[in-house]
């Protein structure tokens, strides 16, 4: 198979980090906070009017957690030198999902064009013991409006869920999500890799599979030309979430794997950047304990839920000079755009700033 990789990429230059100059008065304590003092990571991002905007995680330094994670806008016209505006955009209020969003606050953004124009995020809602995936769309990047858990509906809605990763492909020279068999598709999970289906990119369908199948041999003493005496009877088993991709022993991916940036359909199959953690006592020794680090995967546009190829080496390496933060050892790939003529992916490095790394767009 000839390389179906996005890249080479370069190794990540720090373009934004933490804000202490910027304050709000929080609609849920009330009080004036430093909304992005501490730490600014894990962005999303997405092109918009010709600049880079970044959707990305901050927090402040106060609070049960040392730090609420709100969600805010960065701006770029060269994709390096970003403007952080004033207030976030996605964050806890005085609104139906507080319950869910506080004390930990909204996490880790992945953000796509909708066919329409629109914008959709992907977020973590923490409430300080679940993580639940969440979805909000907006129109401008500015005014967003929160449609609550993804799987609203469904059995999976109160469990570890994260990490939504929807489905693009190139048009006009943007990624804008894309159906497949009349789908929208997503990849999410932190641990194992999982996949969900939409009509609208708001509400989720996450794929599922028999755990636990039934088959009965039948005998039949006059079958159909062509058959055999044997019938195989296949009744409905019991369903749950359908792994795509685990960790792997003594790989840099054998902790967990979770979804990055949005994937991308390509001519090769369906690319899926995702972060592989390191395991503590089976991991990679090359690698410290849990470190996480970016590689990919492919996948048959075909049938969606099939891998077809994967990294056995992380495509970027933690950068010594990074490894500190609040969390080290983190170089987390989470937002993907086409901007003049290359990739860029941004990451979060050490969950506490971000890095920028470029690769050449092959025809």
């Amino acid at each position: 198979m000839t390389d179906w990789r996005l890249g080479p990429f370069t190794r990540p230059e720090r373009v934004l980090e933490d804000r202490g100059e910027v304050r709000f008065t929080c609609p849920v304590s009330k009080a004036e906070v430093a909304w992005a003092a501490k730490d600014v990571f894990n962005p999303g991002a997405v092109v918009h009017e010709g600049r880079v905007c970044l959707l990305v995680r901050a927090e402040d330094d106060v609070g049960r957690y040392a730090g609420v994670s709100r969600i805010g806008l960065a701006t770029s016209a060269d994709g390096r030198n970003f403007e952080l505006e004033p207030e976030p955009v996605l964050a806890p209020g005085d609104d139906p999902w507080q319950a869910w969003e506080w004390p930990g606050g909204c996490e880790d953004p992945r953000v796509v064009e909708a066919p329409d124009g629109e914008f959709v995020c992907t977020y973590t809602a923490f409430d300080g013991k679940v993580g639940t995936l969440f979805v909000a769309t907006s129109p401008d990047l500015r005014h967003w409006t929160k449609h609550g858990p993804a799987f609203a509906g469904t059995a999976y809605v109160r469990r570890l869920t994260k990490s939504g990763a929807i489905l693009t492909e190139l048009k006009d020279g943007r990624l804008v999500a894309a159906r497949l068999d009349g789908r929208f598709w997503m990849y999410w999970g932190e641990g194992m890799t999982y996949a969900a289906t939409s009509d609208d990119l708001i509400v989720w369908t996450p794929v599922e599979a028999e755990v636990a199948p039934e088959r009965y041999l039948t005998f039949d003493p006059h079958p159909q030309p062509g058959q055999g005496p044997w019938r195989i009877d296949r009744p409905p088993g019991l369903k749950g979430l359908r792994p795509l991709a685990g960790p792997r022993r003594h790989r840099f991916d054998s902790l967990l794997t979770e979804p990055g940036p949005p994937a991308v359909l390509t001519k090769a199959g369906i690319v899926l950047i995702y972060n592989g953690a390191n395991h503590y006592r089976d991991g990679d020794p090359a690698a410290p304990a849990m470190a996480y680090q970016p590689g990919q995967m492919l996948f048959d546009p075909a049938d969606p839920t099939a891998v077809i190829a994967r990294d056995t080496e992380p495509f970027l390496r933690i950068d010594p000079a990074e490894s500190g933060g609040q969390v080290g050892n983190v170089c987390f790939a989470e937002g993907l755009v086409a901007f003049q003529g290359a990739w860029w992916l941004y990451v979060g490095l050490a969950d506490s700033r971000l890095g920028v790394s470029t690769a050449p767009m092959r025809p």
